[in-house]
């Protein structure tokens, strides 16, 4: 009887262990683009969670670094960053377009630095550049297997946006199918991850090919969902960009199979609690006092990407003594800015990527091609102009495709197609315009960034409220 007994005892034991439910919990954040100012509270939110859960996981999809001069013109270019995630206690990173912007050798330098593991599946280094990633890391929850696995948007032209040059000698595959590949860690793992910079419709859209996934962290285009959305059984989340909020998600597994899927915002900037130790950091970091130094004066607030646009192709066509310039819509990287004060930290936030500038000798027609094919391959849509006023048509049924474009002189006479004109633009822009021209361009020895600078230097003050040299008709 009490053999009976016994044995009966032990397999409800084994039944209940095997039924037991367990928690993983996920702290994530995307596209911080170098908020470290933010940093002690972030840390502050990290500490509390793993107070409650000691084996929090923290994860970051993407675009950890380029929107502050603080972290990317520091000794080490975006050592900040990692110093300040190494101190929070990221698990693992994957790689956005912008971690490219230390070119080969400074991502494989920054990477070296970091004490948890860059995880990016698509991506196929050269072995001369050191760049150390991995595809896919399976991470040990209180006896529950996490897999996950990385990658990173490509555009147009098969690779991140970025430079081309900062991406020669490294190969990319296909997202989808790539992806595709890591089926298997279904039957190896209990939870299965992708973390993604890849942008919030793309992640959608590969939901519906990834059954065997329970969760995908996105990053890329800065989309605020609220929580989480569910969508082909997969829980997909988001935030905007600059650590103003991250999402804390919490997966309920049992029998090795996850059962509950929530996830939860948190406002950074709100959290009233600071790391010390991290808010000490920042503030060494933030010891620079030439990037406050104050430039100039905006009487009235920028609004826009049009008038901040406007303001840079000012800049480049005085500091180069070109005809017209250029200014591709994706480098403008914020589009609003109050009236009153504006510093060498506001510009070098405004165009963080260190781009030369380029002069080339267009006739009218060459100006008129590469127009349409930086307004086709930026990806954020037609550039900002100075020295000419510009009339796009969209396709109503493609919008993405120009129909027409229509150039005008700054009076409003028609451009000249057989007129050579002096254009001024980026190394970046230059990059992607396969547009015909005979000119390919030459660099003047100047950052664009440093352009701006010089040019608002010598103005007592500066307005462009209201001004717009790009009209958009969609038919």
């Amino acid at each position: 009887m009490k053999r009976k007994l016994l044995v009966l005892l032990t397999l409800c034991w084994s039944v209940t262990l095997f039924a037991e439910k367990k928690e993983v919990h996920i702290l994530s954040a995307n596209d911080m683009h170098a908020a470290i100012e933010a940093f002690p509270q972030l840390a502050a939110i990290a500490d509390s969670l793993r107070a409650l859960y000691p084996s929090l996981l923290v994860f970051s999809a993407g675009d950890n670094r380029t929107g502050d001069p603080l972290n990317d013109r520091y000794e080490i270019p975006a050592y900040p960053m990692v110093a300040l995630m190494n101190q929070v206690g990221f698990n693992a990173s994957t790689l956005g377009n912008h971690e490219f912007d230390s070119h080969q050798d400074g991502m494989a330098k920054l990477i070296s630095l970091s004490n948890f593991r860059h995880i990016c599946a698509n991506i196929q280094p050269d072995p001369e550049w050191g760049i150390h990633c991995i595809p896919y890391q399976i991470f040990d929850v209180e006896g529950v297997k996490v897999g996950v696995v990385g990658v990173v948007q490509l555009g147009t032209r098969g690779i991140p946006d970025s430079h081309p040059d900062n991406v020669k000698g490294i190969s990319f595959s296909p997202v989808k199918e790539t992806v595709q590949k890591y089926a298997w860690l279904r039957e190896k793992c209990d939870v299965t991850i992708l973390l993604t910079h890849i942008g919030y419709e793309d992640d959608v859209e590969l939901s519906k090919d990834v059954p065997w996934v329970d969760l995908i962290i996105g990053g890329h285009t800065h989309t605020q969902l609220k929580g989480g959305e569910m969508h082909n059984g997969i829980l997909i989340t988001q935030n905007v960009n600059k650590l103003k909020k991250v999402t804390h998600t919490t997966l309920v597994v049992e029998d090795g199979k996850v059962i509950s899927k929530k996830a939860e915002n948190i406002d950074v900037r709100a959290f009233t609690k600071k790391n010390k130790v991290v808010e000490e950091m920042v503030r060494f970091f933030s010891e620079n006092p030439d990037f406050h130094r104050q430039l100039t004066v905006a009487e009235t607030p920028f609004t826009c990407y049009e008038e901040l646009g406007c303001m840079i192709c000012d800049a480049f066509m005085s500091e180069s003594g070109a005809d017209v310039a250029i200014q591709n819509t994706g480098g403008i990287r914020y589009e609003e800015h109050d009236a009153g004060a504006i510093t060498v930290s506001d510009i070098l936030q405004l165009d963080p990527f260190g781009n030369d500038a380029v002069v080339m000798e267009l006739t009218g027609k060459e100006l008129h091609q590469m127009l349409i094919a930086c307004g086709q391959n930026d990806g954020y849509g037609f550039p900002r102009v100075g020295g000419i006023k510009c009339e796009v048509t969209y396709d109503k049924g493609d919008p993405q495709h120009i129909k027409d474009l229509k150039v005008f002189t700054p009076d409003g006479k028609k451009l000249n197609m057989k007129k050579t004109y002096r254009v001024v633009t980026s190394s970046y822009v230059t990059s992607i315009c396969d547009s015909p021209r005979k000119d390919q361009g030459h660099s003047i020895n100047k950052q664009t960034a440093d352009m701006i600078i010089s040019y608002l230097e010598k103005q007592p003050s500066v307005s462009y409220q209201g001004m717009k040299r790009v009209n958009r008709i969609v038919k």
